[in-house]
């Protein structure tokens, strides 16, 4: 099996999903699953194995089964036995079905685990591919704050000292909560989705110049923190100036990339008596209004063609 970048060991899938071990086969802290993908193996069964993917977990359900109790013990012990050779990480048997003797002995021949859950074959594939994406998902550590506002996750990023964090308590104060200060852990759980965290050992803290560290959950409450959060605006803090045009209107949305999806952008100058948090408030707001359709630039720009279209008739 290849390795991947990323891993979960079948230790921690069995402990996530209380599974039953039916044969060990080999140290489960060690064996690893590296692709987000299942697959049910009815061609193999039949003897195809073109195409075959080694490195996904094999699930058999019900259609699985039905199809082996027709096939000669034999038959059965041969199929598994290449199932085996391909060196699949587990074989997992689901609805809590019986344990056929073949497949264990197959699976014997290259010491391939097999598990059982009870679990519908359709819900537990749905619910191991959801936390294998999560677990298995592209990442990139960037220097930051992550808070959520309205609901809405707000990466901050700037420079040293322009007052990311000094932001980031002022909005917890306000209610919102926190996610991760200096690093943010960035995972693409999906085409569509960037989901941010802290790293372990530095969650729940901030630091503040001055003060120093700062426990965010002790002082503000278990409200005033969140484990991971979605990505949907990142704003940009940079001292403000004097001689830059910054946008006044937003009538284009301006986005950075960050593992291969274009997430919006804002660019927000800091300067003496700006409030910030206010400011992010306001960000976040009308991001989830244009998510929801509505854009008050665009909304500005129509009206104000509208007036000029008719007092250009009153003009004729």
């Amino acid at each position: 099996m290849e390795k991947g970048t990323f891993f979960v060991t079948l230790k921690q899938l069995c402990e996530e999903f209380n599974l039953e071990v039916i044969y060990e086969g080999c140290e489960l802290s060690k064996r690893k699953v590296i692709s987000t993908e299942l697959n049910r193996p009815g061609l193999p069964i039949t003897g195809f194995f073109e195409y075959f993917q080694p490195e996904r977990l094999q699930i058999l359900g019900r259609v699985e089964y039905t199809y082996l109790k027709n096939m000669t013990s034999e038959q059965r012990l041969d199929v598994f036995t290449k199932i085996a050779a391909q060196d699949v990480p587990a074989i997992i048997i689901t609805r809590g079905q019986e344990v056929i003797p073949e497949i264990v002995e197959g699976a014997k021949t290259n010491n391939i685990p097999v598990f059982r859950t009870e679990e519908q074959s359709s819900k537990f594939m749905a619910a191991v591919i959801s936390y294998l994406s999560v677990a298995l998902a592209p990442r990139i550590t960037r220097h930051g704050v992550l808070v959520e506002v309205y609901g809405e996750g707000l990466l901050i990023l700037g420079e040293s000292g322009v007052g990311k964090s000094e932001t980031a308590i002022e909005l917890v104060k306000r209610g919102h909560r926190l996610v991760a200060d200096d690093a943010v852990e960035i995972k693409r759980v999906s085409d569509k989705t960037l989901v941010g965290t802290s790293p372990e050992i530095i969650r729940h803290f901030i630091e503040l110049r001055g003060i120093g560290i700062v426990d965010v959950r002790r002082i503000f409450g278990m409200g005033s923190i969140k484990e991971t959060e979605k990505i949907d605006l990142v704003v940009n803090l940079e001292v403000w100036k004097q001689d830059k045009q910054y946008d006044r209107l937003g009538l284009v949305t301006e986005y950075t990339d960050i593992l291969g999806l274009q997430v919006p952008c804002l660019n927000i100058p800091v300067r003496p008596g700006r409030n910030l948090a206010v400011v992010l408030e306001v960000a976040a707001m009308n991001n989830r209004q244009k998510k929801l359709g509505y854009n008050p630039a665009e909304e500005l720009n129509n009206r104000l063609l509208k007036k000029m279209e008719e007092d250009a008739g009153l003009e004729e």
